[in-house]
């Protein structure tokens, strides 16, 4: 059983790498703006479906960009499949990765926290 795992972790990784070059180098789709950035890719089991988590930057409008990516995922399963070669090549199913917005606010309420612990201390 480990093994079919490892399998997966692989497969994760390198749908991670090839969909973000297929939408930084190859996407035309002009509503998609800004830098995208694939941060985790979840296969399915049966390798039907892709969850893919992408951190969205510099963006003028990232419901937008979020939009633009759904609407692609057709060209982008496309070229998945050139790519890698897999009997099946899995839905692909685009959600926003808010974890780095999350953590920059937590970092800026330590920041606010930090310096009047450091007062205190005086």
């Amino acid at each position: 059983m480990p093994e079919s795992k490892s399998r997966l972790e692989r497969i994760n990784e390198q749908y991670k790498k090839e969909i973000g070059q297929i939408i930084n180098y190859e996407l035309k789709n002009p509503n998609a703006t800004g830098m995208i950035s694939v941060t985790r890719v979840k296969v399915t089991n049966d390798l039907k479906f892709a969850k893919v988590s992408v951190s969205i930057y510099n963006s003028k409008n990232v419901k937008e960009t979020l939009v633009a990516l759904k609407k692609s995922s057709g060209f982008i399963r496309t070229e998945l499949a050139k790519k890698v070669n897999l009997r099946n090549t899995p839905e692909i199913i685009f959600e926003l990765d808010e974890s780095m917005e999350y953590g920059e606010k937590i970092d800026n309420i330590l920041k606010k926290i930090m310096p009047k612990k450091e007062e205190e201390n005086k």
